[in-house]
C-alpha cells in the first residue's frame, strides 16, 4: 500500500538555519471571529465593537491578538510539533501589524536552536515563527521551543545550540496597532474606570470565576486554529499514554485565562508582546480553570501620553480558586494546581490625558 501522508519531522530532520514554508494560507473571516467569542468569551471592548474601534482610531474591531496567535500556530504544528510530547515555552514574542477579517495569514519558521536531550529519545527544538499577511506585512512573529521525538533513537546528536532569548521585549520595539489614539476611548463602554495610572508594581488581582474545559469545545478550538497535533484528538491512541486522556491545547488555556483576566484588567485593550511563557501542567477536559495576575512593571510609551504598557504575569490553575494566588511552593517548585505561567505585556489608556470619555 502507497502512503503518501506526511508523518510530520522528528529530532533528527531539523537541521540548523533550516526554512520552513508552511501549508494552508488562512483567509480570516467574521466566522472565524465569532466562533472565537463563542468559545472564550473575550469581552475586550476594541475587538468587540466596530464603532468601539473607530472611536480609537482604528478603521474597525481588530481580531483578537491571540486568535492570530493560535492561527499562526496552527500554520506550524504539522511541520514543527506533529511528533511532540511536550510544547516547553514562548520567548519574545511580538505582535505587529493588526489582523482585520478579509486578511489572508500565511506563516514560515526558522530553526534556530537544536539540543539532544540526556535520554537519547528526544531533543529540543527552537524555532522563530512568522505570520504575514496578504501584503506581506508581518502580523506576528515568536520563538517557541518543543521536545520533539525523534525517529531512530540511535541516530547522532547534533551540535548543540541554544538561542540566547531576551527576558522581555523591550519598549521601542513594540508597535501599536494602527492608528490606536485613546483619546476617544469610552470607560463606562469598556467596563471599568481603572486605567494605566491606577495599577501598582506587585500589585496581584484575583479573576475570580471559573470556566470547566468540555471535550468537544476544546477540539473544536484546536480544529478552529487547523492544529493537527494528534494528543488533543485522538482518544483512542491516548488510552496508551501515560496520561490516558486526550490533552487539552495550551493556547486554548492562554485564551480562558485572558478572557477570565477581564474582571480586574477590562481596559487591557491589546496585548502588544508575549515575553515568556511556560505550560507548567497538562490540562484534561473536565478540569475548572481559574486566573489571577500580577504587574511586573508599568511603563509609559516613548512620545505619548495617551497610552501605557503593563507587564503582567498570569497565572492559572486548575481545580483551585485564585483568592490564596497559588504559585510556587516553599522550595520554589510550582504549586501543584499551576497549568500556565505567562509574562507578557498590554496596552492600557492613561488618565493622563484627561481624555478617556466615562
Amino acid at each position: 500500500m502507497s502512503d503518501k501522508n506526511s508523518g510530520g519531522n522528528f529530532f533528527e530532520d531539523f537541521q540548523l538555519d533550516d526554512e520552513i514554508i508552511h501549508a494552508t494560507p488562512r483567509t480570516v473571516t467574521a466566522g472565524d471571529v465569532a466562533l472565537y467569542t463563542a468559545l472564550y468569551g473575550s469581552r475586550f471592548a476594541l475587538q468587540s465593537s466596530d464603532e468601539f474601534a473607530r472611536a480609537c482610531g482604528l478603521p474597525g474591531a481588530p481580531v483578537d491578538d491571540l486568535l492570530v496567535f493560535h492561527l499562526v500556530f496552527g500554520k506550524t504544528v504539522p511541520d514543527i510539533s506533529l511528533n511532540a510530547i511536550a510544547n516547553l515555552g514562548y520567548a519574545d514574542c511580538l505582535f505587529h501589524t493588526p489582523v482585520y477579517p478579509g486578511d489572508t495569514l500565511s506563516a514560515t519558521s526558522r530553526v534556530i536552536g537544536v539540543k539532544q536531550n540526556s535520554t537519547g529519545k528526544t531533543g529540543t527544538v527552537y524555532v522563530r515563527s512568522t505570520g504575514r499577511n496578504q501584503r506581506g506585512e508581518t502580523v506576528l512573529d515568536y520563538v517557541r521551543w518543543v521536545m520533539v521525538r525523534k525517529r531512530d533513537e540511535t541516530a547522532p546528536a547534533p551540535q548543540a545550540v541554544v538561542p540566547e532569548l531576551p527576558e522581555t521585549v523591550a519598549l521601542d520595539r513594540i508597535a501599536l496597532p494602527g492608528a490606536l489614539d485613546a483619546s476617544g476611548y469610552h470607560t463606562a463602554l469598556a467596563g471599568s474606570a481603572d486605567l494605566w495610572d491606577d495599577y501598582e508594581i506587585g500589585e496581584r488581582i484575583d479573576h475570580r470565576g471559573g470556566v470547566t474545559v468540555e471535550e468537544a469545545e476544546h477540539m473544536m478550538a484546536t480544529r478552529l486554529y487547523q492544529n493537527t497535533a494528534r494528543v488533543h484528538f485522538d482518544a483512542h491512541a491516548a488510552h496508551g499514554t501515560r496520561f490516558g486522556a486526550r490533552i487539552v491545547y495550551g493556547g486554548h488555556v492562554i485564551s480562558h485565562a485572558r478572557s477570565l483576566s477581564f474582571n480586574g484588567l477590562a481596559n487591557a485593550m491589546t496585548i502588544a508582546a508575549i515575553n515568556g511563557g511556560r505550560h507548567v501542567a497538562p490540562l484534561f477536559a473536565g478540569d475548572t480553570i481559574y486566573a489571577w495576575s500580577e504587574v511586573l512593571d508599568k511603563s509609559p510609551l516613548p512620545g505619548r501620553d495617551d497610552i501605557g504598557a503593563l507587564r503582567l504575569r498570569t497565572v492559572a490553575a486548575k481545580d483551585h480558586p485564585c483568592g490564596d494566588f497559588p504559585d510556587k511552593d516553599a522550595d520554589g517548585s510550582d504549586h501543584p494546581a499551576v497549568v500556565l505561567d505567562l509574562d507578557y505585556t498590554i496596552l492600557m489608556p492613561r488618565h493622563a490625558t484627561g481624555k478617556a470619555r466615562k
